[in-house]
C-alpha cells in the first residue's frame, strides 16, 4: 500500500456503512499509533522490500500491499501481500 492508498482508505469513499467506515478509519490510526510508524515510514519500508525482493523474484509492484494489523492480544503485525509472477534464476 503505498501513501496514496493509504490516504485513499483512510479519506475515501467505502461501500460499507459509514460505522464500519468509522471504525475501520480508527482502527488504522490506533495501530499506526501503537506501532509509532508513519504513513512515511511505512511506504520506505514498502519500497525497500520491493528493492530486495526484486533482486530473487519478479513481482506486480502495483499489487504489492504492505500494513500494519493489530491482533486480540493487541500485538502488532506486519503485513505484506506481494504477487509473485516468476523466480530469477539468477540473483541480480
Amino acid at each position: 500500500m503505498n501513501i496514496g492508498d493509504f490516504i485513499s482508505r483512510f479519506f475515501g469513499k467505502d461501500s460499507g456503512n459509514s460505522k464500519n467506515v468509522a471504525k475501520e478509519r480508527l482502527r488504522l490510526v490506533l495501530v499506526h499509533d501503537r506501532a509509532n510508524v508513519s504513513p512515511e515510514i511505512l511506504e520506505k519500508l514498502r519500497e525497500d522490500l520491493i528493492e530486495v525482493i526484486n533482486k530473487y523474484m519478479e513481482i506486480d509492484q502495483t499489487a504489492l500491499e504492505v500494513s500494519l494489523n493489530s491482533s486480540v492480544d493487541d500485538s502488532i503485525a506486519l503485513v505484506a501481500n506481494i504477487p509473485i509472477l516468476g523466480i530469477r534464476r539468477h540473483a541480480l
